[in-house]
Parts: structure tokens; sequence; C-alpha cells
């Protein structure tokens, strides 16, 4: 569960089998999040179809109703390279884009994004950026290996 209690303004990180949801917390138990309608709370896996969407909805929703059986935290990891705003801010404008439908894109409008605006002004998904990185050693990897195979025929075709 929770490593510790939320706070208004807290951004919640919640451990879906294939990624990372994240919202807001707004207090009274509940969060704000930008989810596409293909997202299901709670389904884990199933949700993965939110890759595919390009509008999303700005849900208000009972915290335990969200994160259904996956384990969460609170996680304001970027606390130390932004300044967050105060939570009475972030609650706020949470609130009011409450309903709101708006542009969604897993690699530049996902819902970690959209939380790291509400808290830091700054829209940004490290898992995103991790995922990149990640495909590229890999692809880097793949690359080298492929050469390694072919040098390696090519030497002993030359013998």
């Amino acid at each position: 569960m929770a490593s510790s209690e939320p706070q208004p303004g807290d951004l919640i990180e919640i451990f879906r089998p294939f990624y990372r949801h994240w919202a807001v917390y707004v207090g009274g138990g509940y969060v704000v999040h930008l989810a596409p309608s293909s997202e299901i709370a709670g389904a884990g896996g199933a949700s993965i179809m939110s890759a595919v969407a390009d509008r999303a909805i700005v849900k208000k929703e009972r915290l335990c109703d969200v994160v259904g059986r996956d384990p969460y935290r609170v996680n304001n990891k970027h606390d130390g390279k932004y300044n967050p705003f105060p939570p009475s801010k972030i609650v706020q404008w949470a609130e009011e884009l409450v309903g709101r439908e708006l542009c969604y894109s897993l690699t530049s409008k996902n819902c970690e994004h959209f939380v790291n605006e509400l808290r830091y002004g700054v829209s940004r998904s490290d898992q995103v950026r991790d995922a990149v990185t990640a495909a590229t050693i890999s692809g880097v990897g793949l690359i080298a290996l492929s050469a390694g195979v072919m040098f390696s025929r090519n030497k002993k075709q030359s013998q």
C-alpha cells in the first residue's frame, strides 16, 4: 500500500503491471488524474489500451477506486529539482480541470506529464524518457550483436 499518507498536492504513483499511472491527491481521499476513456480503474494490464487513445478526461475519483488492487506511493520525486507550487494552488488547478477533455499522447501528454505540470509547471514523464533510453540501448546492443555476427560469418567465409 502507500508508504506515507498523501497530503493535498502530492503526486501519487500507481504501479500497474506494465506501466505507472499518476494522479494528484486533492484531499478527502480523492485524486485528480488524466485518464483515456479506455482507462479502467484498477484494471491493471487491461488499461494498456490507453496507449492508443488520443483524448483523455480529467477525472476526480476516490484514490482507492483508482488504485484498485495495485500498489501505490506518494512520489514527489522532483521536489529537489523544481519548486512545487503551493498545495492549495495545485489542488485548485486540478479541480478546475475536472471534466475537461484534453489531448492525450503516450509520449508527450500522458498522466505523468499532467501531474508534473500541475505540481511543478513542468511537463515531463520519466517513464517515457526511461523507455526511450532502454529502447535506444537495446537497439544499439542489437546492432552491435548483429555486426559481431556478420563479422564472424565474414571471417569464417574468408578462411
